[in-house]
């Protein structure tokens, strides 16, 4: 199993920075990149509305980008999670997406490359090579990973080994880019075990930002979106990283658990003003970086 050691650390930085507490090496390197790809990718993202945090959302297909991006904008959109095939470089897709980071970038938003791939558990050199390729076309402000370990074929049967070389595809995507790392958690990986102690708190030493997947419809309250989200934003405080709490927006069942974690159906005033209560409630919070709406599409079919 290759070396999953927390990434290298320095001495800690202000939380203002936006990076994790002993990543100011990096920091330094993620302003250069930032100040040789603004001639290739545009101004740099602007900062959220005053007040309140941007928003973020993933996007897994391939729609208009100027529709997009005006939507985006309207939205208070500060990053887009766009999905990136393997060899972007030579991908058919890569027109649609340099079409769309130059829109988003005009546009003050971020776009970091989105990676999902389970296999990438067993196979980090693969995850590497992904993201050597994508962020080599100069397109991106960072990564931004989905790979979900619960879902590996081996999760029931050998979870250690599927931990460990989770926290070594993290450590190794980690190390071999100055770009800001993001990753997606389940809300419950405090209750998972890895060698270092809980797995959220080994995710978050190896990683510069989360976006924890808190699927509920309601704000505050027992089983809530911020309820879900207490522990996970406990971890990311005390590593110094920001954390994102997201929420759905796609049709996952008719039963009543399915439609508990879900805005599918109740409309775009309904998804605005929790994500506006959500703000509200965790204002102040050290850790708190925002939400993020999963997906794109289901969100603009509200």
């Amino acid at each position: 199993m290759p070396v999953s050691s927390p990434r290298p650390t320095s001495t800690p930085t202000s939380r203002s920075t936006g990076l994790s507490a002993g990543l100011a090496a990096r920091a330094l390197a993620v302003l250069l990149l930032a100040v040789v790809a603004a001639g290739a990718v545009g101004a740099a993202p602007a900062a959220a509305a005053a007040g309140s945090p941007a928003r973020a959302t993933w996007v897994w297909g391939r729609p208009a980008p100027g529709p997009l991006v005006t939507w985006a904008t309207k939205q208070r959109v500060g990053e887009l999670f766009v999905a990136v095939p393997r060899s972007l470089g030579t991908s058919a897709d890569l027109a649609w997406v340099t079409d769309l980071s130059r829109r988003a970038h005009r546009a003050g938003i971020r776009v970091a490359a989105l990676g999902s791939a389970t296999e990438w558990v067993d196979r980090p050199a693969e995850a590497v090579a992904w993201q050597r390729d994508a962020l080599a076309t100069g397109l991106f402000d960072g990564v931004h990973l989905d790979v979900e370990p619960w879902l590996h074929p081996a999760w029931d049967t050998d979870r250690a080994g599927v931990v460990a070389g989770y926290l070594a595809l993290l450590y190794q995507v980690g190390v071999a880019t100055a770009l800001p790392v993001e990753v997606d958690v389940a809300w419950w990986l405090h209750t998972v075990d890895s060698a270092e102690g809980p797995l959220d708190a080994a995710v978050a030493r190896r990683v510069d930002r989360m976006t924890a997947m808190t699927y509920r419809d309601t704000v505050t309250g027992t089983d809530s979106i911020t309820d879900l989200g207490r522990q996970v934003l406990a971890t990311a405080a005390a590593a110094g990283v920001p954390c994102r709490l997201a929420v759905e927006t796609r049709f996952l069942g008719t039963d009543p658990v399915s439609q508990k974690q879900t805005f599918w159906g109740q409309g775009p005033t309904v998804l605005s003003r929790a994500l506006a209560g959500v703000d509200a409630a965790l204002a102040g919070h050290p850790a708190y970086a925002g939400t993020a709406v999963h997906d794109e599409a289901g969100w603009r079919a509200l």
